[in-house]
């Protein structure tokens, strides 16, 4: 099942059900990419300040494969022709 994320609580909420689904701590997520338990917890609620690079990096430590949505979108367009 693909879910589109729109919002930093749409990645929040996802990244919890992944690092659940993997039977990971908050204290165990964070210890896996070498940031602060906080930082987790703030992703987890939706902080939109979040810095990208450990936002992706604790995503692919839950188990999340963060795509690109734009092919989402353009697989799903209308065919057009010339």
């Amino acid at each position: 099942m693909i879910t589109l994320l729109a919002t930093a609580a749409d990645f929040g909420t996802a990244l919890t059900r992944a690092r659940k689904g993997l039977g990971l701590t908050q204290r165990d997520l964070a210890l896996a990419i070498g940031v602060g338990e906080r930082f987790i917890v703030d992703l987890e609620a939706g902080k939109p300040t979040a810095q990208l690079g450990k936002a992706l990096a604790a995503a692919k430590a839950a188990g999340m494969q963060v795509g690109d949505m734009a092919e989402a979108a353009i697989d799903k367009s209308p065919t057009r022709s010339a």
